[in-house]
């Protein structure tokens, strides 16, 4: 295996948005969908809960969710980060009490976080087509399937849920609270859609980014990343195309929205 993966090639990142006319109303919907339903229930959520709970209950869903890294990790064949990771597990299960605390970050023992998404591109399956989907965001063809392989073969959040039938669903509150604490560590990005002059690119063309860092463990190649930067939607595939122009663009938009939010 380790021999197959040094001769494998991670696939080039996509560039182009071919189902963007889709995409654009799937984002527009899980917009409407935090703004009235998500977003109110993560600010109420911080208001209520005391910032050491937060963090204990972050600690906890990084901790119990940590076989899904372990998992991929061996599929990637990189035994070593999955050692790492089982000792993470381990030590916050046991000292950190059931992972509420987090004693192997104080051990300096390094968190190696993957998915299946991320092992797919190590044994170099071509991303696909950027993929806004809906209810869960941003994805390819090829990282939509770490849902299913994550989710159901790998997460002990969803083994639990199966095995544990409760007449009003009570299993389902340990994901239920993972996603609120989720979307409220994301709160204070909030701002940066708020100035984006397209929102929607703006998450396509940083989701892109984040995910070409994780596959190349923080160091992507100078080219790869160059390529990837100048070709993120499709104004840049327009030789015209002018960046100075866009920027223009955006701060003229923030401009029109400040002199609105005056004048009001």
């Amino acid at each position: 295996m380790l021999t197959l993966l040094a001769g494998c090639a991670i696939a080039p990142p996509r560039t182009d948005d071919p189902l963007e006319k889709f995409n654009r109303k799937s984002y527009a919907f899980n917009m409407a969908l935090d703004t009235h339903v998500l977003r109110p229930v993560a600010v109420g959520y911080t208001k209520v809960t005391p910032k050491p709970v937060q963090t204990s209950i972050s600690n906890f869903f990084t901790n119990i969710k940590l076989p899904i890294s372990i998992a991929n990790n061996l599929l990637q064949a990189r035994p070593s980060d999955a050692m790492t990771d089982t000792g993470r597990f381990f030590i916050n299960m046991t000292v950190g009490l059931a992972g509420f605390f987090d004693p192997a970050t104080k051990m300096q023992i390094p968190i190696k976080e993957t998915d299946f998404g991320i092992t797919l591109a190590r044994w170099g399956v071509p991303e696909g087509d950027f993929l806004m989907v809906p209810l869960l965001g941003p994805s390819t063809f090829r990282d939509v399937w770490q849902y299913p392989v994550d989710g159901y073969l790998f997460d002990p959040i969803s083994y639990f849920e199966r095995n544990h039938k409760f007449h009003w669903g009570q299993y389902y509150i340990p994901e239920v609270v993972y996603f609120i604490q989720m979307r409220a560590q994301l709160l204070d990005a909030d701002s940066f859609l708020k100035t984006a002059y397209d929102p929607y690119a703006f998450v396509r063309d940083a989701w892109r980014q984040n995910r070409l860092n994780k596959i190349y463990d923080g160091n992507p190649p100078a080219d790869v990343m160059l390529k990837l930067q100048q070709g993120g939607s499709n104004q840049n595939q327009n030789q015209n195309f002018d960046p100075e122009e866009l920027l223009k663009e955006q701060q003229k938009w923030e401009q029109q929205k400040q002199q609105k939010s005056g004048g009001t």
